[in-house]
């Protein structure tokens, strides 16, 4: 056994090949996204990763799709008493209070945030560009339950943010094609 610690492996080493993570590499992750839906849901799905595989996410990709009615934001945001126990009974998701809760007061903000900017991605492009340090401040002022690690995975997994794709993965010129943090803009970024 070397004293060297081994290096980590990255997702593009090993998720390719896998049933469940390869798909995810190949066609969604880190690729841009505009659909509100898609962030909501990238963003719901991040925040139950927390504390747990992304993996299990993943397998339950599906149950969080019905549970959340298909992450209709609209219908999220006006969940109710009655929904959120309905949420914590569902064995299809992850049954946390405080998970499940972020997921409709997120709801709520993003309404919000359509409303000032027309679109969650057009409030994401208002932001841009920021480093990782700022865009955390910023989604910890905005949503609830979003610390470094989940405000960064968002970011990466939906092109706002770089590192999705090792530099020698088949899928690096593809995700290179337009993700968000590439491009350079002069827009104010209104707090």
């Amino acid at each position: 056994m070397s004293s060297e610690a081994a290096s980590p492996i990255s997702y593009c080493q090993f998720a390719p090949e896998h049933p469940i993570h390869g798909p995810y590499h190949d066609c969604e992750y880190g690729f841009p996204v505009r659909d509100d839906r898609v962030l909501f849901e990238r963003l719901i799905l991040g925040i139950n990763q927390a504390g747990l595989s992304w993996l299990t996410i993943l397998k339950k990709r599906e149950g969080f799709r019905r549970a959340y009615s298909q992450f209709d934001i609209d219908a999220v945001a006006a969940y109710d008493e009655a929904d959120r126990a309905r949420l914590l009974a569902d064995p299809g998701i992850i049954r946390n209070r405080l998970k499940v809760n972020a997921a409709i007061e997120n709801a709520g903000q993003i309404v919000r945030l359509r409303q000032a900017h027309g679109s969650f991605a057009a409030w994401l492009d208002a932001q841009h560009p920021l480093a990782k340090p700022e865009w955390v401040k910023r989604f910890k002022r905005t949503f609830k339950f979003t610390g470094g690690e989940i405000t960064g995975e968002f970011l990466i997994s939906t092109g706002y943010l770089p590192g999705a794709h090792d530099e020698n993965c088949p899928y690096t010129q593809r995700w290179r094609q337009s993700p968000s943090w590439m491009r350079v803009t002069d827009q104010a970024r209104p707090d």
